[in-house]
Order: C-alpha cells, then sequence, then structure tokens
C-alpha cells in the first residue's frame, strides 16, 4: 500500500542505478520506508540503458563482473528491506511543502516523503550521434550506438569508432565475439585507460589512428564503411557488417533543473554532508558535486555517498540519531533501527 500524504515515506530515493540502489539497500538497514522513483522500465540506469553487456572492474568484491549482473546482484540487495519499486515513473516536480514534507509528483502520481536523496546520475543519457552520410539512415540496421546483447556480433565483421574507454572496452570485449573488429579514432592518442590501451594493441584488434568515418553504405543494411586516413590523406572502403559509434553521450538532467535545487551545470551542489540546499534534499553519485572537491565519476564513490546521504537523512528524521549506525556484522541480523518509530522526528 502506497503512504498517504498522512503517513508519507521515509525516504524518496529518485533514481535507481547503483548509487539508488545502494541508497535504497542502506535506507532499509536504517529501518526507514522507503521508495525508489525511475524513469526506466528496470532498474540499473546508465549501465542498463547503455552497457549491460559490459564489463565493469572498478566495483570493490568483483575483478570483472558484466553490467548487467552487478545491477541483478544490487537490486536483489536493495529489495531485501521491503522498498517500494516505482519503475516508468519520472519525477516532474519535488516540492517542499515544509521542513520534513515532500511532495513529488510523478508521471503517474503523486508521492509524500520526509526526505528525498537525488541519485539520478547526470539525468537522462542520449549518445552523440555522427552526421555522416548513410548513418542516420542505417541505425538500427547495421549502425549501433549501445550493445544490447554481444552474442549479436558472434561472427561478423565490426567497425567501432571512437577512442575513450567505451570504444575500447567494446573492442577488447567484442574481438572474441565477432569475425574480425578495427578500430579508428581521429587522434593519435586515446582518452581511456593507459591500461586499456596497451590491451588495445596487444590484442587483434586493426587499430587505425587520425583516421575518422566518412560514410555508411547499405542495401537496407550495412554492408560498407568510407573511412578517411588523415596522415595519408586518402579514403578506403571497408567492407563491413556492423558499425558502432561511440564518441560520448549527452546527459540532459530534465525536469531536475526546475525544482530550485542549486546547480552547477549538469550538477547538484551539495555539502560534505550531502545536503542540497533544500531541506530535508539530499544528492549522491554522479549528480552531486561538491565545490572544492575533484568529482570521480566511479561507482564505489556514488555507495560511499549513498551512505552518508542516508545517515543524515536519518538525523533529519530522527534529531537524536546517529549518522554512522555501526557495522553491519556486528548485529546478529542486518535489519535493525536505531532510529526506533516513535523518537522525536525533524
Amino acid at each position: 500500500m502506497r503512504p498517504t500524504g498522512a503517513d508519507p515515506y521515509d525516504v524518496a530515493v529518485i533514481g535507481a542505478g547503483p548509487t539508488g540502489l545502494y541508497a535504497a539497500f542502506y535506507a532499509g538497514m536504517r529501518n526507514l520506508r522507503t521508495l525508489v522513483l525511475e524513469a526506466l522500465p528496470r532498474p540499473g540506469g546508465q549501465i542498463t540503458a547503455l552497457y549491460p553487456e559490459k564489463y565493469i572492474y572498478d566495483v570493490g568484491g568483483y575483478p570483472a563482473i558484466l553490467g548487467r549482473d552487478l545491477v541483478a546482484e544490487l537490486f536483489k540487495q536493495a529489495g531485501q528491506f521491503g522498498a517500494d519499486f516505482r519503475f516508468n515513473e519520472r519525477v516532474e516536480s519535488l516540492e517542499v511543502l515544509e521542513p520534513g514534507r515532500l511532495r513529488l509528483t510523478t508521471t503517474e502520481g503523486v508521492y509524500f516523503s520526509r526526505t528525498a536523496i537525488v541519485c539520478a546520475g547526470l539525468g537522462a543519457f542520449e549518445p552523440n550521434r555522427l552526421a555522416v552520410p548513410g548513418v542516420a539512415e542505417l541505425e538500427g540496421q547495421g549502425v549501433h550506438y549501445a550493445v544490447r546483447r554481444r552474442e549479436d556480433f558472434l561472427g561478423r565483421r565490426l567497425l567501432i569508432v571512437g577512442g575513450g574507454d567505451t570504444a575500447v572496452d567494446w573492442a577488447l570485449e567484442l574481438h572474441r565475439w565477432a569475425r574480425e573488429v578495427t578500430l579508428i579514432h581521429r587522434f593519435d592518442y586515446f582518452e581511456a585507460h593507459a591500461r586499456s590501451v596497451q590491451a588495445l594493441f596487444e590484442s587483434p584488434v586493426r587499430v587505425l589512428v587520425r583516421h575518422e568515418l566518412r560514410a555508411v553504405r547499405g542495401d537496407g543494411r550495412v554492408q560498407e564503411a568510407v573511412i578517411v586516413d588523415h596522415a595519408a590523406g586518402v579514403e578506403k572502403v571497408l567492407a563491413v557488417d556492423d558499425v558502432l559509434i561511440c564518441i560520448g553521450l549527452k546527459p540532459n538532467l530534465g525536469p531536475i533543473q526546475h525544482w530550485g535545487l542549486l546547480l552547477d551545470g549538469r550538477h547538484v551542489l551539495v555539502n560534505s554532508r550531502q545536503e542540497t540546499n533544500l531541506p530535508g534534499v539530499y544528492a549522491a553519485g554522479d549528480i552531486a558535486f561538491q565545490e572544492g572537491v575533484e568529482k570521480m565519476y566511479l561507482i564505489a564513490c556514488g555507495f560511499a555517498q549513498a551512505a552518508l546521504a542516508v545517515g543524515y537523512a536519518a538525523r533529519f528524521i530522527y534529531p537524536k540519531a546517529r549518522v554512522f549506525h555501526g557495522h553491519s556484522s556486528q548485529r546478529k541480523g542486518m535489519r535493525y533501527a536505531p532510529t526506533p518509530r516513535g523518537e522525536d522526528r525533524g
């Protein structure tokens, strides 16, 4: 049953990416009644939308884990305390009616909560599209901006365009599936992790620097790509079955930019307690920015910020609550309530 206005949620988590899922889990650890609102039809955020089949190497405890598998484990962890998950519901507005009483209006209804944690990544992402002949016409017919299933490239001739982490990582992964992989990059240097670049040049992938895509051709399906070699000043034609374009993403904060939050470009400004300028509203993960602190777009950082945000949200609701409630390993059961219902609320 959804809490009514008279009986609101304790915490509304906005976004069900890795940071939001961990925030929901940690709120459950604090015995806080939790709502999770997600605009997409399933959990995972950017991972699910853009690279579910990509390996992630920098999450503690996993030397390597597929994006979809990490999301599945996080969702399982987040759901063990009865959080109320609402998918396909974009939050259109967030209003502070009074301290400790927030109204969240979504595309499906209205919810009330005492606090909120914005874990929306950098908003909705769309890939940067390449404006060269044939790309738009053959998108979905061999031209790709994301990989949904690695097996779709089994035995195929693949051209990857880009020089960042996404392009390099997919080249390293998909050469195990494709018949052949060629990666082209317009510069002679890469913006990917140095270790990944080294692995790329040691792999069977054909790497062409100072090359650009000029056109994609095919009769209803990709059949060849025209590339230009800037060093030699000549064009080449490659026979390919698929073109994967990895030239970055365009984040869009959407309705978040109209909620009255202090913003710094595409980020929500927070202090060291993950508090925004709105009382009872916190932010964590990629969307949160603390002035004077170098931003690191790591899932691990999002986890830590989510725990902090939940801790301070608990204190906002229960002024006598401790921000750090102890280690789960110190208790026989994981779920316990250092701030039982009935204490003074903020």
